[in-house]
């Protein structure tokens, strides 16, 4: 009996320490609220924190090593909210990183069925919830900019936005400053706003570019994940422009693609990160992060860039690139 007493108490403090050397370390999620090969913006999510994990464990002995899962949700967005419950459930990881603005409204009921679970947003805006740190990017530089090289480039004057879907971001920030940068380049600019209803459809996303091009429609703005592949066969064929939104876009159609606006997610996702793994979060805070900071830009030294826009709008944009950056035009 006491040699048994002895090895229940032996099983107690391995089990004990081997807790405590968990407790040690910290966990991460990465939700991915699509599929990384047809979003760009996700694999720069998913290599961020991956290379701020990868730097951070560099200097750590095993049991401090941070481990990290990364998680592929898919396109379905009425399934998110059960992934993500699913993901918080497990109560294993001590943050969840993701990237989506529709995520804050997801999360907040979830942040009360486990109030020990964090999570940081990035492209997202929540305020005062101590469970979670959000930090968006200023897509009204990223819309304007993107608009304004659209009205500088059209000789119809007609432009068209064609999204996967209608949200807050996309109805009250990106098309109304599309539009916004389009009329101020030419004044007379009129923009049309169509939607895939998904963030796949290929085949709709060109029948959508198809329709709008016959209107007369000769640069597009397509923001629909994977349907904007149709949207791009479509412009290739009519031999129309596109401007492309959040990486560089150039190598997936160099004659069609004209511009290119970045959101450097992956910098983003590095830096807070990293900021995570240092206690340097301030939980409930709401950041945004723009062209003055180092997290938006426009590609102006891409050799396709320079060939398929005249030197004249490119110094046009070149100007207003540097007044943003330099704070002399207020952007919001």
């Amino acid at each position: 009996m006491k040699k048994f007493f002895i090895y229940l108490i032996s099983i107690s403090l391995l089990f004990f320490s081997c807790s405590k050397t968990k407790t040690d370390s910290k966990s991460i999620a990465v939700f991915v609220p699509g599929i990384m090969a047809d979003s760009p913006v996700y694999a720069m999510l998913a290599d961020g924190v991956t290379k701020a994990v990868e730097s951070f464990n560099e200097s750590k002995s095993d049991s401090e090593k941070v481990t990290l899962f990364i998680f592929e949700a898919g396109t379905n967005q009425a399934e998110w909210s059960s992934k993500i419950i699913a993901l918080a459930s497990e109560q294993k990881y001590d943050v969840i990183i993701s990237a989506n603005s529709s995520l804050p409204d997801l999360v907040k009921p979830i942040t009360q069925q486990f109030p020990n679970q964090k999570f940081i947003l990035l492209d997202a805006e929540c305020e005062g919830n101590k469970n979670i740190y959000t930090v968006r990017y200023n897509q009204y530089q990223q819309s304007y900019l993107t608009g304004y090289i659209a009205g500088l480039m059209s000789k119809s004057h007609k432009l068209a936005l064609i999204a996967a879907q209608e949200y807050p971001v996309m109805n009250n920030v990106i098309f109304p400053y599309f539009k916004k940068g389009a009329t101020d380049a030419y004044a007379d600019t009129s923009v049309e706003f169509r939607i895939v209803g998904n963030w796949y459809d290929a085949t709709k996303g060109a029948m959508i570019a198809d329709s709008v091009i016959k209107n007369g429609v000769d640069v597009i703005l397509p923001i629909c994940g994977g349907a904007a592949q149709g949207v791009i066969a479509s412009a290739k064929h009519n031999g129309i422009y596109i401007t492309w939104f959040d990486n560089n876009g150039f190598a997936r159609a160099p004659e069609t693609i004209i511009s290119s606006t970045l959101m450097l997610q992956d910098k983003m996702a590095e830096k807070i990160t990293l900021e995570y793994l240092n206690d340097q979060i301030t939980w409930g805070a709401a950041d945004m992060v723009g062209m003055e900071d180092g997290f938006i830009d426009f590609v102006q030294d891409d050799s396709r860039y320079i060939k398929n826009v005249p030197a004249d709008i490119r110094a046009k944009m070149a100007d207003l690139v540097e007044d943003i950056k330099q704070k002399k035009i207020e952007i919001n």
